[in-house]
């Protein structure tokens, strides 16, 4: 584990561009172990290219990255657990080819906490990707990522595509299986289904950082909770 004051994740100075836009503009932050952070921005603001920076998955950006003391290498992408939040299992698959894949893959992957899993998100391993929905298949790659035992989970809207009614469901299964002493790093755009679970929240616009704060701090100060804060950040473009 990192030393210094139990930092996890130190980025500084990072930029990235596709063409002449900039997805990340001199970003830099700091994040600690043992915390939920809320990663929150509107469309373009550059979440998902950081998240696929810290996943190991874009190497090709300007500045400083290390996890647990590392530069983005072997060693991190085997203690950080990714969700994307597009599928990425080939059609003809079933439930149990990805398992099957995961554990070959990873050494921290928990057959037995997988199965448990889908169980509990009432999904068969016998079911074909090609039949699953995009609800059903979230459930699925959630149940991949979280059977990990991972200093790091980086989840790329976890919610994003099931029902209102399965959303506490998700929750409490992310809740339930994460590492408490590693990191979590959830992006969304459901703030007000999922607010309630952040320490930290890291507001983020045109790929540099508006805000970040302990949740519970900002709601006493402000009274409003993170939802609001969110519209009133991005929908004025101004945090006053």
């Amino acid at each position: 584990m990192s030393e210094n004051n139990d930092v996890m994740i130190q980025i500084d100075h990072v930029t990235k561009s596709y063409g002449s836009t900039k997805a990340l503009d001199d970003f830099s932050l700091q994040l600690s172990t043992g915390k939920i952070i809320g990663l929150l921005g509107p469309n373009g603001s550059g979440k998902t290219t950081l998240m696929k920076i810290l996943a190991g998955l874009i190497h090709d950006y300007c500045g400083s990255v290390t996890i647990d003391g590392h530069t983005i290498d072997p060693y991190t992408k085997s203690i950080v657990a990714y969700l994307s939040d597009e599928p990425y299992f080939p059609k003809w698959m079933k439930i149990r080819d990805g398992i099957r894949l995961y554990h070959d893959f990873y050494t921290d992957f928990d057959v037995e906490k997988c199965m448990h899993l889908i169980k509990q998100m009432e999904l068969d391993p016998n079911m074909s990707i090609k039949s699953m929905s995009k609800g059903m298949n979230e459930k699925f790659l959630l149940a991949l990522c979280m059977a990990r035992n991972a200093l790091v989970y980086i989840l790329d809207e976890p919610i994003g595509g099931v029902d209102p009614a399965a959303r506490e469901e998700i929750m409490e299964t992310i809740l339930s299986n994460y590492n408490p002493n590693g990191l979590m790093v959830i992006s969304t755009h459901l703030v007000k289904d999922i607010e309630r679970i952040f320490d930290e929240v890291v507001l983020i616009k045109q790929g540099s950082v508006v805000l970040h704060r302990n949740a519970e701090e900002l709601r006493e100060e402000r009274n409003q909770s993170i939802d609001d804060l969110f519209v009133e950040v991005f929908r004025h473009d101004a945090f006053n």
